[in-house]
């Protein structure tokens, strides 16, 4: 176990992603200083919705307000914005599960963290390589800081990280495929929910 800050957000990172973020509270600009100072971590943490508004749970409630899977991320560039906000990119390094998440004096949120396994690499099965092309099309149309990353669309957990990021489905859907440890069912998951999808 390692007590390491959470960062709730609207979004679910998998190990292995990129994730720009704009960085204005004080607790949180505290947290990246230190962090760049230590060479620390911190953990992405999806925020859960109520379930009878669907609303993200107000971040006041420890109970209930994140779910208890995330993803530890390293930060790899920083940068002064023209609006001055810090800017960060960070990358997933690993699932983690938390538990005692709780407040501390800095009004950051905190957990006791573990690391959780991973299945082996997986290659990519022949019913699956629609999805590869379609990640491979997605990373092409969005450039940096996406185009930097090194592809593994042969990968069937790679291929299912970088497009559940990336797709807008459901945040509870997203959450569900990261907390799914087989690369294929996750691969079945993720095409069931992009056929249910409503079309635009």
């Amino acid at each position: 176990m390692t007590t390491l800050p959470l960062f709730p957000l609207n979004t679910v990172l998998f190990p292995g992603g990129l994730l720009p973020l704009r960085i204005f509270e004080t607790r949180y600009l505290d947290m990246v200083r230190r962090c760049l100072r230590e060479d620390g971590r911190f953990v992405i943490v999806a925020i859960e919705p109520d379930p009878e508004s669907g609303e993200p749970h107000a971040e006041t409630d420890p109970a209930a307000g994140f779910y208890r899977v995330g993803t530890e991320v390293v930060i790899v560039d920083w940068d002064q914005r023209p609006d001055g906000l810090l800017g960060i990119l960070v990358q997933g390094e690993r699932r983690c599960a938390i538990q005692m998440p709780r407040r501390v004096a800095s009004d950051l949120w905190v957990g006791e963290v573990e690391s959780l396994e991973e299945w082996p690499a997986v290659s990519l099965p022949l019913d699956y390589t629609s999805l590869a092309g379609l990640l491979e099309r997605l990373l092409d149309q969005l450039g940096t800081p996406w185009s930097h990353l090194e592809r593994r669309l042969d990968d069937s957990a790679w291929v299912a990280a970088r497009l559940t990021e990336l797709l807008p489905i459901d945040l509870g859907v997203k959450q569900r495929l990261l907390e799914t440890d087989d690369p294929i069912e996750r691969l079945e998951r993720l095409r069931a929910a992009m056929l249910a999808a409503p079309k635009s």
